[in-house]
């Protein structure tokens, strides 16, 4: 749909959600990590619309200066400011009759979040200098990576506009929670680069390495992985091609005897040993325990009978520890 890839149960269910939102003029708020693709999200609530026939304009919040960003999106006239030499049609203007996508509106300042919740309400922009409104008729499309919630909560977020933005919201999973939906990902990541590869470029090996990271770019950092291995890769993509974030190299996963698995090296999670300020011994203790067990299991592509002998545990013990730190990520199997 419009550029958005995957077919795993979590995406379906947004399409459809997608599909119905998207008749309206309704105020939307996309909710999601970085990387999991918000913009496209709003292209296509865009394409789906009446107002697909008008423009689709794109601000990122948090990419601009607070006094640039007033003028950006409300626009300005000529003298309000030094360096103002012209009038200047902000971004509702120049949206007017379609869609507005206001990215990273969590960054947003206190200031012109007053300006913006007026704006929201009454359908008038003021720019910067002027004496008097203009109607737009724009469709608000907001994204965040942040948790409004806890925003409001801390006093960095206007209640009043969270709710105003929050009439249809649209949760956009991370890629941790839809591995089903790498392997499609890949072949259209593969596509997109125009390189020259074989069929099987990224083999299975490599996409059950893949479906055992946890991705914390998301979506975006699979494009940016896919397109380096393509320059990079001699032939067929192998474990030792990818990132030691990814693939630790100390680690054999692919040994003909199970039995001959080497304990990871314990160089590999050494935590800075000089201690200045006093540390919580519990704390560092588990996140260590932790580290471990997670390089075990994305070294072994989440295979956990392999991850337990390289931590030289038991299946059951590895198994129970995972469950009780909430490590494993959505659809990944036992």
């Amino acid at each position: 749909m419009y550029g958005i890839i995957g077919q795993s149960p979590r995406m379906e269910k947004l399409y459809r959600m997608i599909e119905k939102v998207a008749l309206t003029s309704s105020t939307v708020l996309i909710h999601g990590e970085s990387g999991t693709g918000k913009e496209l999200i709003a292209k296509a609530l865009h394409e789906l619309s009446p107002r697909h026939e008008k423009h689709f304009i794109a601000v990122n919040c948090g990419a601009i200066p607070e006094d640039l960003l007033e003028s950006e999106l409300f626009g300005h006239v000529r003298g309000s400011f030094t360096g103002a030499v012209q009038n200047r049609t902000g971004r509702f203007e120049h949206a007017s009759g379609g869609t507005l996508f206001l990215d990273e509106i969590g960054d947003m300042s206190p200031k012109l979040q007053v300006k913006m919740l007026r704006v929201l309400q009454e359908r008038k922009v003021e720019p910067v200098g002027a004496t008097k409104f203009i109607e737009v008729d724009v469709r608000v499309i907001a994204a965040t990576h942040k948790n409004l919630e806890v925003e409001v909560a801390q006093n960095r977020f206007r209640e009043d506009l969270f709710y105003r933005l929050n009439v249809v919201p649209l949760n956009v999973p991370p890629l941790r929670d839809r591995v089903s939906d790498i392997p499609m990902l890949v072949e259209h990541f593969l596509k997109k680069t125009g390189a020259p590869v074989a069929k099987d470029f990224i083999g299975g090996e490599i996409i059950d390495i893949f479906k055992g990271y946890q991705w914390p770019g998301n979506v975006r950092e699979l494009e940016n992985l896919v397109e380096r291995l393509t320059i990079l890769a001699d032939g067929k993509v192998k474990p030792e091609d990818l990132p030691a974030k990814i693939h630790p190299v100390d680690a054999i996963d692919n040994a003909d005897d199970d039995d001959m698995l080497p304990l990871l090296p314990m160089s590999n999670f050494v935590h800075n040993p000089i201690v200045t300020e006093g540390i919580d011994f519990n704390t560092e203790v588990a996140n260590f325990e932790n580290n471990l067990i997670l390089s075990a299991l994305n070294s072994t592509g989440w295979n956990k009978n392999k991850a337990a002998r390289l931590l030289n545990l038991n299946r059951t013990t590895l198994v129970e520890k995972i469950k009780k730190k909430g490590l494993e990520p959505a659809g990944t199997e036992s």
